[in-house]
């Protein structure tokens, strides 16, 4: 399993967390909360994985940055 950067936040106008793969043009879900938006996401990335080898098109390789907090 790749792992990929995933970024989840809030949005007022969908009233919902929305969770981005950066790497994966398009690839993004929501969720009624953090989990759910996370979990969803997971599914979308494997989708999209999926979608794009039937295509026969490159699948990027996860950058693996190390994020941290302040």
């Amino acid at each position: 399993m790749q792992k990929y950067e995933v970024i989840i936040y809030w949005s007022e106008e969908d009233q919902a967390y929305i969770s981005e793969v950066r790497e994966l043009p398009g690839c993004m879900a929501d969720g009624n909360d953090y989990n759910e938006a996370l979990q969803n996401v997971q599914t979308v990335i494997n989708e999209w994985i999926e979608t794009a080898k039937q295509l026969g098109r490159e699948i990027p390789k996860p950058k693996g940055r190390k994020l941290q907090y302040a």
